[in-house]
């Protein structure tokens, strides 16, 4: 017995070694999945733990809360809300910075810190230089931000100008920092980080008090809830003791724009580390079934031959699984060192875009069995019914080729259409129709091949769709300015009178609570000019939506959450001012991909606010050669808070998405060509072990090698043109349900599929089929057909 397992051992690696071409096709594939279920699900892993343990080190808050001036005395009254166990009060404003370097005005966030110690909340992290000054005694030291160091070049001891309160002041930078409060750097009205132009710089209270009036006082406070406590009573309760000292609305965590984006692309990645990995995993498994029981098949006489010499069948399925076995370790081995790598590239791009203070990495080891699990599982599924059919025969008729399954007429020669053939197509169409189950999982694979494909690359489309309506149909605008405090009408007719402005139109907004029965959203509604051209409302075809002169237009995500249609009636609860609360009527929705956001008119937010025609900033259109002069004179005027530029917000945009989705795109994509190309190479190899005998008859009946070629070759071609239309319709399918399922807050995905894309996967497949036609081509030339032809009797 033992000698017969070393002789079937010794058959082992005869065989992997004269299969090497079919092994490692089939370890490619293994790869393949499993690198994917790797790199995703360790780079979301990692980015999860990451998060926890520098929120957790670093005091980040859970509640937060703006206002407009509170005495210090309040702050007591805070900490003893039940529930709150740590309580920091700040100041907090918006300056316009003169950045060394760059032509556009940028915009800061001052942020106070204590004059000694460090920060109970909201911790810093000193990346280089050294603390501000005990007790501010110099007053113009300042610490930045890393992001906005890097982007501007900054380093210690260099200066900016800011404009404090309507007054030119020059700061000193004596240190970088980084904060879990702004791991992502977003101003004012912002959707996505622009580093360059706008940063977070902390400076000293005793020096900030003085410059904004708020010796004694505060306008921002931070609190860090106990385990278990509520944090909606909390925030009700800090409400109510803010309201007469223009509290803006508590808000919790899961609202602070930081938290949120990072929470979304965590979100995200858990769907790029489930989902597409299950896609991945799911197809690798079947194609694997697929080519393991076609490879086995065409093992049937050496199977019979086994048995004839009286090895069991438990010994003959054994041999056949440790060969299943063998390709699959191979792969998978290779497939979790790639894994590692690439997840190790992905967290090397993220610690360096994230600036967390240390990025762990973290392996998430029961994902990766669940991988490899799933792979022997499918093999082993494939090897085994391919040798329990085969065992089951009698080895005499096992020795015999596999008859085709009848002999009559088919379809197609009923039809008379085989006469409009030649012979070798006659010999292709009658193949396929005589084998149409092995014909239609062969076309299968392909298909899954091409939707892969047309996965990896789907989000590239979706990237590109948002970038066009939200930068070039929605914001139009050169410029957005936003002044530091509400202003009359007045102010439009100045902006537009300065230099290269072409176009102004002014717009308000506030700050607002939408409630619709148990469901809100804290959001800002934005009053929009009548008719404006600059920043305008599109439809789902991109056609504008004119603004009603009453009444909210809310975007589609917006709606979804509060649960309103048109002809809902909303409660919105002003969050400035007055706090005015009004029922309001729902009379349309937007496709906005970005952003939550709601619309009114501009006249009808002054109505609903009861103030005249009141203004918080405008859009403008620029002359682009007279922008650098224009540039100068936004950044000394005392009533600008903040410059946004489109063009800039487009490149962050695109920098942003392309940091988070683009490196694991490509990871993706490179992975799907891989399984692409292994998955056509492995059927052609097959098919020519499967067609051997058939095919050397034909040669010896006297058809050149080149009609056996195309008859071979043909039949492999008309089944990957027909996976190819089919994995278009099935990539399109798994394209919507990843759409469905990327539908954050902050942004949405598009389901949009163009014709690049599909290119792509179709030009993929027929260079994988060309380049697997060549190399089967060349192994029919050198065909033996005295050995082909061989039976034994």
């Amino acid at each position: 017995m033992v000698g017969r397992l070393r002789a079937l051992d010794r058959k082992l690696v005869r065989d992997l070694w004269h299969m090497r071409a079919q092994v490692a096709a089939i370890g490619v594939v293994v790869a393949c999945g499993v690198a994917t279920v790797v790199t995703t699900r360790t780079s979301y892993t990692s980015l999860l733990v990451s998060r926890a343990a520098y929120y957790d080190r670093y005091r980040f808050a859970d509640v937060f809360v703006h206002l407009k001036r509170a005495p210090e005395s309040v702050g007591a009254r805070l900490a003893a809300v039940p529930g709150v166990v740590a309580m920091e009060t700040r100041l907090v404003s918006a300056v316009t910075l003169d950045v060394p370097g760059l032509a556009e005005p940028a915009t800061g966030r001052l942020v106070s810190v204590p004059d000694r110690g460090r920060p109970a909340l909201n911790d810093l992290h000193l990346r280089r230089g050294r603390w501000l000054e005990p007790g501010g005694g110099r007053r113009d030291e300042v610490l930045v931000s890393d992001a906005f160091a890097a982007a501007n070049g900054l380093e210690v001891g260099d200066s900016l100008g800011a404009v404090i309160n309507g007054r030119w002041q020059r700061l000193r930078v004596v240190g970088v920092a980084i904060s879990p409060e702004y791991v992502y750097e977003i101003g004012e009205g912002g959707l996505f980080p622009d580093n360059r132009r706008f940063g977070v710089l902390w400076m000293s209270r005793a020096a900030l008090a003085p410059a904004f009036d708020m010796v004694g006082a505060f306008n921002d406070a931070s609190l860090r809830l106990a385990p278990g406590a509520a944090p909606a009573d909390v925030i009700a309760r800090v409400d109510r003791a803010l309201e007469r000292y223009g509290g803006l609305g508590a808000y919790g965590r899961d609202e602070q724009v930081s938290a949120r984006f990072l929470k979304d692309e965590i979100a995200q990645n858990r769907v790029s580390g489930t989902v597409v990995p299950a896609i991945f995993l799911g197809i690798a498994a079947f194609l694997l079934n697929v080519v393991l029981a076609r490879l086995v098949s065409t093992e049937r006489e050496q199977i019979a031959v086994l048995k004839a010499f009286g090895y069991s069948d438990w010994a003959v399925g054994w041999h056949y699984l440790k060969f299943a076995v063998v390709a699959l370790f191979l792969g998978a081995v290779v497939g979790i060192g790639l894994g590692l790598r690439f997840a190790a590239l992905v967290n090397a791009r993220y610690a360096e875009y994230y600036r967390f203070p240390e990025f762990v990495f973290r392996l998430d080891w029961t994902a990766v069995a669940l991988a490899v699990l799933v792979t022997v599982l499918a093999a082993a599924l494939g090897a085994a019914g391919a040798v329990r059919r085969v065992v089951a025969l009698p080895p005499a008729a096992a020795m015999q080729p596999e008859p085709p399954p009848r002999f009559q007429a088919g379809l197609f020669e009923r039809l008379g259409l085989d006469r409009l053939l030649t012979v070798p197509g006659r010999i292709i169409a009658r193949s396929l129709e005589r084998r149409p189950v092995k014909a239609m999982l062969s076309a299968l694979g392909i298909a899954f091949a091409v939707a892969i494909l047309i996965v990896g690359r789907f989000f590239v489309d979706a990237i590109l769709r948002i970038a066009d309506v939200q930068f070039r149909h929605v914001q139009r605008e050169n410029l957005m300015v936003v002044f530091s405090a509400p202003r009359s009408p007045a102010v439009r007719y100045e902006l537009a009178r300065l230099p290269g402005v072409l176009r102004a139109e002014p717009f308000r907004t506030v700050p607002v609570r939408l409630r619709a029965g148990h469901r809100s959203r804290r959001t800002a509604l934005l009053g929009l000019e009548a008719g404006g051209e600059l920043r305008r409302l599109v439809g789902r075809d991109l056609t504008p939506v004119p603004l009603p002169p009453d009444g909210v237009v809310l975007t589609a995500k917006l709606g979804v959450i509060l649960r309103v249609a048109p002809g809902d009636t909303l409660t919105v609860e002003v969050l400035e001012g007055t706090r005015p609360v009004r029922r309001i009527p729902v009379v349309g929705v937007v496709d906005e991909l970005l952003g939550l956001s709601a619309y009114t008119e501009e006249r009808a937010l002054n109505r609903l606010m009861g103030e005249g025609n009141t203004l918080s900033g405008a859009f403008l259109s620029v002359d682009p050669p007279a922008a650098p002069p224009l540039y100068e004179r936004l950044k000394r005027l005392p009533g600008v808070a903040g410059v946004a530029s489109r063009d800039a917000a487009l490149a962050s945009f695109e920098a942003t998405l392309a940091r988070s989705i683009g490196v694991m795109t490509t990871i993706l994509v490179g992975f799907a060509g891989a399984l692409a190309v292994a998955m056509v190479y492995n059927a052609a190899r097959i098919a020519l072990s499967e067609r051997g005998r058939e095919l050397a008859s034909l040669r010896v009946l006297g058809f050149s090698r080149g009609e056996v070629a195309v008859m071979l070759l043909g039949e492999q071609a008309v089944l990957a043109a027909s996976g190819i239309v089919v994995g278009l319709g099935i990539g399109y399918g798994f394209c919507a349900v990843l759409a469905g399922l990327y539908q954050w807050e902050l942004f949405r995905i598009p389901l949009v599929v163009s014709g690049r894309t599909y290119a792509f996967a179709i030009a993929v497949i027929v260079a994988a089929a060309a380049a697997s036609g060549l190399v089967v081509r060349r192994r029919l030339d050198r065909l033996d057909l005295v050995a082909v032809l061989k039976t034994r009797e």
